[in-house]
């Protein structure tokens, strides 16, 4: 790996400890298309509600995904998962492009990151779909729907399920091909991401809704059966049982009846992408895998939206609230969750000042683009 690819971006390579004596080490894996400008102002937000809290922030650049695969030949070197592992945390772009969709699946992007998340024993997927009042005019359903409020957290376990299960594959059946992909879960994997969905829930209103297939899938009348049996471990949690596709309709015409929803890999992969159109734009949706002990990864929702890259278009507060996540998860206390507070009110208050990137473009309302964007969140972040 070159030592232009690890080279610190603003950081400090060898930042002193924070007042408070703590000092996080970020990998920050840029990633392709306009993974590396959101992250650009992703890192910029981080180190300065690092700083005003007295945080000392020290940052390595590696690559993955498609700009690995340019460099050494692989989506997911494995220098680069080692030093993910001895971070505290790792921040993610995006990745994948057209211009790998022609490698087999395990040499394509996506599978870097399918291996990442495995590499660090990552399970949960914390994904808060929220609608900022000063934005309902952008979400393309009805004000009266929206008067309620959405403030949702999804849940998504990311550590089995369609995406890694075995068999899969493809194969020529004499008349044409049968492709396999296999979905499998134990009751290790879904107890742990259910306990911490009904541990939110505590935190939050006391509402739980499980999202499963039961009526099809034996993968959920096992969720569905565990879920069951937890919720007598929580009384003060009111636990529903909820179909995905009766689910997606719930998202769309009562939002305000969700609070914690619960799902598996591949419910919650698509019901996330739904929830950015709740709320107007998948640019504004950040995400935390979160494991046991290793470190956490922190990215945007949305994709690497290659046919943006390079025009300073693409929404960067996504990636600046994911930098929020990792501040209050990374393990840094009081010190984290102030600063993760700083760098939320600084979105709220430049959103309400009107100020918009174009997937966000409202008429009378302020268009800048991503650099600026990140200008103004680490003015309101220095500003308190």
């Amino acid at each position: 790996m070159s030592e232009a690819a690890r080279k610190d971006h603003g950081c400090g390579s060898q930042a002193a400890p924070g007042e408070h004596g703590r000092e996080l080490r970020v990998l920050v894996l840029p990633g392709d298309g306009i993974g590396p400008e959101v992250t650009a102002q992703a890192v910029r937000a981080l180190r300065a509600a690092a700083e005003a809290e007295g945080i000392g922030l020290v940052c390595e650049y590696l690559p993955v995904g498609g700009s690995a695969i340019e460099e050494v030949g692989e989506p997911l070197p494995e220098e680069v998962l080692r030093a993910c592992q001895q971070a505290d945390a790792v921040l993610l772009g995006a990745v994948g492009g057209p211009q790998w969709d022609h490698l087999p699946p395990d040499r394509r992007p996506e599978a870097g990151l399918l291996a990442l998340r495995r590499g660090l024993g990552l399970w949960a997927n914390l994904r808060p779909i929220k609608l900022y009042p000063c934005l309902v005019r952008v979400s393309p359903l009805r004000a009266e729907l929206l008067a309620r409020g959405v403030d949702i957290m999804l849940v998504r376990e990311i550590s089995a399920g369609l995406y890694y299960g075995s068999p899969r594959g493809r194969r020529s059946d004499g008349s044409g091909f049968l492709a396999v992909d296999t979905m499998s879960y134990s009751t290790h994997q879904v107890e742990r991401v259910l306990r911490l969905a009904f541990q939110l829930a505590m935190e939050r209103s006391g509402r739980l809704t499980s999202v499963d297939k039961a009526n099809v899938l034996a993968t959920s009348r096992l969720w569905r059966e565990i879920a069951g049996w937890l919720r007598f471990q929580y009384p003060s949690v009111h636990l529903e049982h909820m179909y995905v596709d009766a689910a997606a309709m719930e998202m769309v015409q009562r939002p305000w009846r969700l609070d914690v929803v619960v799902t598996c890999n591949t419910f919650g992969d698509i019901l996330s992408d739904l929830g950015g159109g709740l709320v107007g734009s998948l640019g504004l949706l950040p995400s935390a895998s979160l494991g046991d002990k290793n470190p956490g990864l922190f990215e945007p929702v949305h994709g690497s939206a290659p046919a943006l890259a390079g025009q300073d278009r693409a929404n960067p507060l996504g990636a600046i609230l994911s930098a929020a996540m990792l501040l209050r998860y990374c393990g840094a206390g009081e010190a984290g969750s102030r600063a993760a507070e700083r760098v939320e009110s600084a979105v709220v208050r430049v959103l309400q000042a009107g100020y918009r990137t174009a997937d966000l473009e409202e008429p009378g309302r302020c268009l800048v683009g991503t650099s600026a964007m990140g200008d103004l969140i680490v003015e309101a972040i220095r500003e308190g």
